[in-house]
C-alpha cells in the first residue's frame, strides 16, 4: 500500500507546489492550505511534508505560528516529516533551531554536498545539483538535529530522528524555476535574474533529477515505520 501523506502547501499561490509534488511522490496525498489556515484534523499519517513558501518563519502570522504548532504536536507523535526551503526552516525553528535572514539571495542550479551517511539521500552523489531559492537560512541546527548536507550558503539538509529536511527544491520543474526567478524581479537584479534563467537548461535540469530520489527514500521510509508499527498511523488520533 502507498503511505499516506498530508501535503503541507506554503505556498500563496499553491498550484505549482501541487503539480510538482503530486508528480514526484508516489503516495497517496491529503492537501492542506496552510496560508488559509487549514490544517489535518487527524495524526494519523504515515508522513507530513512542509513546503516551499514566500514567508519568512519568523514572521508573526497567524498561520505560521498554527502550522508550527500543529507540527510540534505531529513531531511529538512520531509523524515522520519532510520539508523543504520555508518547511526546512520552520521543521528547524519548531524543533529549536535558529532561522535567520542571509546577506545574500541564494538562486538558481547550485552544487551542495552530503555526507552520504543520512538515508534520505542514499542512491545520490556525494556532490550533486540542485535548484536553490532562499534569502532565509537555517543558521543553528536543532538541538541533537545532524546535518547532512551543505555548501557555501550554509545548511541544506539536516535529521533529527524521524524529521528530515532540506533546503533546496527537488521537486522543481524548468517552469517552476522560470516562473519564480522571475517573480525575484522586487528582490533581485535584472541581470542577476537573466544569469539565473541562462541556467535553466535541460543539461543542468537532467543533473538536478538525481535529488529527486530523496522522495521515494523519505515515502519508503514512513512506509516502512507504518509496516514496523512503529509509525503514526498505529497512534490514537486525540
Amino acid at each position: 500500500m502507498r503511505p499516506r501523506i498530508a501535503l503541507l502547501n506554503a505556498a500563496h499561490d499553491g498550484e505549482d507546489n501541487r503539480r510538482n509534488f503530486r508528480r514526484e511522490l508516489d503516495a497517496d496525498l491529503v492537501e492542506y492550505d496552510v496560508t488559509e489556515r487549514e490544517l489535518p484534523d487527524t495524526f494519523a499519517f504515515d508522513g507530513c511534508l512542509v513546503t516551499g513558501s514566500r514567508a519568512s518563519v519568523y514572521w508573526d502570522k497567524p498561520w505560521i505560528r498554527d502550522l508550527e504548532t500543529w507540527v510540534q504536536d505531529g513531531i511529538d507523535r512520531d509523524i515522520a516529516f519532510l520539508g523543504v526551503c520555508f518547511g526546512h526552516q520552520l521543521l528547524a525553528h519548531a524543533l529549536g533551531g535558529t532561522v535567520e535572514p542571509m546577506d545574500e539571495y541564494e538562486i538558481g542550479y547550485r552544487t551542495v554536498e552530503h555526507d552520504s551517511e543520512n538515508e534520505l539521500l542514499a542512491g545520490v552523489d556525494d556532490s550533486f545539483t540542485v535548484f536553490t531559492t532562499h534569502s532565509d537560512r537555517v543558521a543553528e541546527v536543532p538541538p541533537g538535529a545532524t546535518t547532512f548536507a551543505e555548501n557555501d550558503y550554509g545548511v541544506h539538509g539536516f535529521r533529527k530522528e524521524n524529521v528530515f529536511s532540506v533546503q533546496f527544491h527537488p521537486e522543481y520543474d524548468p517552469e517552476t524555476a522560470e516562473t519564480v526567478t522571475k517573480g525575484k524581479d522586487d528582490q533581485l537584479s535584472d541581470e542577476r535574474i537573466e544569469s539565473v534563467l541562462d541556467g535553466v537548461t535541460q543539461e543542468n535540469y537532467r543533473a538536478a533529477c538525481e535529488a529527486k530520489q530523496l522522495f521515494d527514500n523519505f515515502t519508503e521510509f514512513a512506509a516502512q515505520r507504518t509496516r514496523d508499527g512503529t509509525g503514526s498511523t498505529a497512534a490514537a488520533d486525540d
